[in-house]
């Protein structure tokens, strides 16, 4: 009988890969009355370094506008370098699309709120995000598109 692989997760470095903030319509926007629509687009993807090492961004876009105007707009790339071994392929999966995001949300939310603070705008904080979820639903998705594409 084989022992089954040690499984091992571990965050070998946390890091903010790209960061840019926008305030165009300033400082005009300041005199109107903030009223803001906020739009937030999240994004990860993930490459394999080397043996056993991924490289995993969470990459966070908030565009809040006051009518037709940009107040502004943030992004925020926020990446790690995880070790992960021991995982089949279904579990590597999920791994990168969920769990080694779950590691940097929290740090992206952070520059963001600090971001947008310093701009001069009220404080942003992005709520939580279920990325469990979205991985199980981009799963179903391709799934999908597979078997539409097998039945043609």
């Amino acid at each position: 009988m084989s022992e089954a692989a040690e499984k091992i997760f571990s965050i070998q470095k946390i890091y903010t890969k790209d960061i840019s903030f926008e305030s165009p319509n300033t400082p005009g926007i300041f005199t109107s009355e903030f009223q803001p629509q906020l739009a937030v687009d999240l994004n990860v993807e993930s490459k394999k370094l080397e043996e056993d090492v991924y490289h995993v961004i969470v990459r966070v876009t908030a565009t809040t506008k006051v009518e037709e105007h940009t107040a502004f707009l943030c992004e925020v790339e926020q990446a790690g370098i995880f070790t992960l071994a021991g995982f089949n392929e279904v579990e590597m999966g999920y791994m990168l699309g969920a769990q080694c995001p779950n590691v940097l949300f929290p740090y992206a939310r952070e520059v963001v709120s600090d971001l947008v603070t310093r701009g001069g705008f009220p404080q942003l904080l992005l709520e939580p995000v279920n990325f469990e979820s979205m991985y199980t639903e981009h799963v179903e998705q391709a799934n999908a598109a597979k078997e539409t594409a097998t039945e043609q």
